[in-house]
C-alpha cells in the first residue's frame, strides 16, 4: 500500500479549459518534485515502450474558488506536505520569468488560486481534503 498520497484541488468555477489547463500543470509540478511519482517504462506485448506515468492514483476534487487560499494554508500546517499552487498571476503571465516578477509583488492575500495539489503522507492529505468532492 502507499505511504503518500497526491491530490489535485480545482476551482469549482473554473471553466473546462481553466480547469484542464490547471490540473496539467499541477501535475508537472508533482512529477518534478517527487522521484517517485512516476513509475518505469513499460512495454505492451508486441514489445512496444509506453513512458511511465503516475504511479499514484491522483483524484482531482474540487472546492470553491475562495477556499483554496485557506486549504493551501491548511495543508501548511502540516510539514510533511508538498504544495503545489496554480494561481491567476500564472495564468496572466506570457512566461515563467513575468510570473516569477509578478508574484514577488503580489501580497499573499491577494493571490487567487485556481488549484491546489498535494503530495505527502496519507493521513496529512487526507485531513486537508477529505471532505472535498470529486470534481465532476
Amino acid at each position: 500500500m502507499l505511504t503518500n498520497k497526491m491530490v489535485l484541488v480545482i476551482a469549482n468555477e473554473a471553466p473546462l479549459g481553466e480547469a484542464l489547463n490547471t490540473a496539467a500543470l499541477l501535475g508537472v509540478g508533482l512529477g518534478r518534485h517527487h522521484d517517485d511519482s512516476v513509475g518505469p517504462d513499460t512495454a505492451d506485448g508486441s514489445g512496444a515502450t509506453h513512458t511511465g506515468m503516475s504511479a499514484y492514483p491522483i483524484p482531482v476534487l474540487r472546492a470553491p474558488a475562495a477556499k483554496l487560499a485557506s486549504l493551501r494554508a491548511r495543508a501548511a500546517t502540516y510539514a510533511e506536505l508538498t504544495i503545489h499552487d496554480m494561481h491567476q498571476v500564472a495564468q496572466q503571465a506570457r512566461t515563467y520569468d513575468q510570473m516569477s516578477a509578478t508574484l514577488s509583488g503580489t501580497k499573499p492575500e491577494d493571490i487567487q488560486y485556481l488549484g491546489l495539489a498535494l503530495y505527502g503522507p496519507r493521513a496529512a492529505v487526507d485531513s486537508v481534503t477529505g471532505s472535498l468532492p470529486l470534481y465532476r
